[in-house]
């Protein structure tokens, strides 16, 4: 049977260069083949496996040099089904595109948020009155310089040769060990060998002690979160919702007695599930 994995498109995405490595990982180690489905955003590409048209999506989830991608927790929150089957760390390399000779005749610079957030300081060093323009994907803003000489856009180096756009600087992130954690979404996770466990929850009232009283819960059994941040419920000021990774297996009884009390402290919580983290580097995705 052919797997179905969304991501976010056109082609030449990061997202798409992460399910393509997901796609070849499940062909490897698996024998199973795939197609993967572009989506024209992120929370498009989760509703497509929450309403059944697609069995998987890979979703980026937190970036080292920006932080998490709001949009993929936000709409998480909203979806009661998907689960992670698996993670995916990806190194990013950002490039300059453009039609121009030179960056000196440069006016516009289009690419996605992220991708314009993590080459900030470059930007601000080389390109300083340019105007910034946010699109949908990085590969998206490839499709906006195609015959403007003075526009230039940041994408990953692969779509190079995806779009015939020349590359006029390589290798412009802020930080060259930049990399995104990605999250393979489905419906039906397949039991694995589970490394990290991912939750969210909401507690009853903004009062003293409220966030602290589920996060003793944790620190009294000695169990490690590998990341704690906030996100508003976007129903009331003050009222957020907080999302956790805890180190471990779901099946360790400590983290099973944490689970079991966490539910006294939160007013509605949802556990992601447990997976295995794939750490992929750049050799592994010159193939692709």
């Amino acid at each position: 049977m052919v797997i179905s994995i969304a991501h976010l498109g056109p082609i030449g995405t990061n997202a798409e260069t992460a399910a393509l490595a997901y796609a070849n990982w499940l062909e490897n180690t698996q024998g199973k083949p795939s197609i993967l489905c572009p989506c024209p955003s992120i929370s498009q590409t989760l509703h497509s496996v929450a309403q059944g048209d697609t069995q998987k999506a890979v979703v980026p989830v937190e970036n080292s040099t920006e932080g998490s991608v709001a949009s993929t927790l936000d709409t998480l929150w909203q979806l009661d089904r998907l689960k992670i089957q698996q993670e995916l760390v990806l190194p990013i390399i950002h490039a300059f595109f453009s039609r121009g000779t030179s960056i000196s005749g440069i006016k516009t610079v289009y690419s996605h948020p992220q991708a314009l957030a993590q080459c900030q300081r470059w930007l601000q060093e080389n390109l300083p009155n340019v105007a910034l323009i946010p699109t949908n994907s990085t590969a998206e803003a490839l499709q906006k310089i195609s015959l403007d000489p003075t526009s230039g856009a940041i994408a990953a180096p692969r779509a190079a040769k995806l779009y015939h756009v020349p590359i006029l600087l390589n290798h412009i992130n802020d930080y060259p060990d930049n990399c995104t954690r990605f999250w393979v979404m489905t419906l039906n996770p397949t039991p694995t060998v589970n490394s990290r466990i991912s939750l969210a929850f909401s507690v009853s009232e903004n009062v003293p002690g409220s966030l602290m009283k589920p996060l003793e819960v944790f620190a009294r059994r000695n169990l490690n979160l590998s990341r704690i941040e906030s996100r508003p419920t976007k129903r009331s000021l003050g009222e957020y919702v907080f999302y956790l990774d805890i180190e471990g297996h779901p099946q360790d009884p400590n983290i099973i007695d944490a689970l079991n009390e966490l539910t006294a402290y939160t007013k509605v919580i949802k556990i992601y599930g447990g997976y295995p983290v794939l750490f992929l580097e750049k050799k592994d995705l010159e193939q692709l």
